[in-house]
């Protein structure tokens, strides 16, 4: 907190109308209000304030609202709901209560509110292009399964194929023809779509050279080195490539006490997107038709464990060593080699 800053104010970012609650130096309320979740509602209330150290949690409106404050020459945190128990996890929860819990927690340590960053306006926008692809890809799955479970409940199985070349490769019965036809009509509709978004990404990776370097990796693809490379922005931004797996949610919780140390699943934070892209990438990686590198031999050995989970845990093990990877490949710019590790490659150099 800068030493200029006499108030801490906690915002409750609500979609429709925000609570704030405005606190002394010394932990004094001086004031609560709420306000309208515009940009010209906040410009005006923050406009004419003098310096203040200004708290919300990340949300719908927090990338626009926490520009808009930072601009008008407050200071801004915003904090990870993840580490708010003290909020969301409250008998007497409510937006006025809210507000001045975050303006309290940033009063008395900052750092436990484990502030985020968002991404930049640029990096925002061309990650706009991929989420909407993933939503007509989305949409266009749902509806090529409505067509397949349809007609087998008739008593006929549509051939296997790509969905970019459904509308081609099947052929509907003749009396299913008036239901589904226009189906067929809209997944050939999106199916379009997605091949000019697929132009769109192209064009994209081409102005960011590091995605050629994540795209060395089989089963890397551009759309994932494009998700990668906008989602982290700054490769220096992490001390470790192994913070870079702990930013996508990939790494294991902990909830150690005294001898208790259990196993548990991953924490599962930061960007859903990019870590469902990776677990895609670390079933390709997996899969038959993967190529032999150390990543697919490490992830093999995982499966190879038994036990009804092995896979899931091989596959999550990849998909996290592949995001330390692409950092690792990100930082250093060096050529990937896929069997670096492999007995014969260290015989040979």
């Amino acid at each position: 907190m800068d030493q200029d800053t006499t108030t801490i104010i906690g915002c409750d970012l609500g979609d429709r109308t925000s609570h704030l609650c405005l606190l002394g130096i010394d932990g004094t309320v001086l004031r609560r209000t709420k306000i309208a979740s515009t940009r010209r509602a906040f410009h005006k209330f923050f406009t004419g304030l003098q310096s203040a150290l200004v708290v919300l949690e990340v949300g719908t409106h927090s990338r626009w609202s926490s520009a808009v404050i930072a601009e008008l020459g407050h200071q801004c945190l915003v904090a990870n709901p993840r580490h708010v128990r003290l909020i969301y996890g409250g008998t007497h929860k409510s937006d006025r209560l809210d507000a001045e819990a975050l303006a309290r927690l940033g009063r008395l340590d900052p750092t436990l509110l484990r502030p985020i960053e968002h991404r930049g306006k640029e990096a925002h926008t061309e990650l706009s292009s991929l989420r909407a692809r993933d939503a007509l890809v989305r949409s266009r799955t749902r509806l090529i399964a409505s067509v397949r479970g349809i007609t087998k409940s008739a008593g006929m199985r549509l051939v296997a194929c790509d969905a970019d070349y459904f509308t081609r490769k099947v052929t509907l019965p003749p009396a299913l023809q008036p239901a589904l036809g226009p189906m067929l009509e809209s997944i050939e509709a999106l199916s379009a779509q997605i091949k000019d978004y697929d132009t769109q990404i192209a064009q994209l990776c081409a102005q960011h050279p590091e995605t050629r370097l994540f795209q060395q990796v089989s089963g890397v693809g551009p759309i994932t080195a494009l998700a990668y490379t906008l989602t982290l922005e700054r490769p220096e931004r992490f001390s470790s490539s192994r913070d870079a797996a702990a930013f996508v949610g990939l790494v294991p919780k902990q909830r150690q006490s005294g001898r208790h140390d259990p196993q548990l699943g991953i924490t599962k934070a930061g960007d859903r997107f990019l870590r469902r892209l990776l677990v895609q990438c670390a079933h390709c990686i997996l899969s038959a038709r993967g190529r032999d590198s150390d990543l697919r031999r490490f992830g093999l050995r995982l499966a190879a464990q038994g036990g009804k989970r092995a896979k899931k845990r091989a596959v999550v093990a990849v998909a996290r060593k592949l995001a330390v990877l692409l950092h690792r490949l990100w930082v250093s710019g060096e050529v990937y080699e896929p069997l670096r590790l492999a007995p014969e490659h260290s015989h040979a150099a």
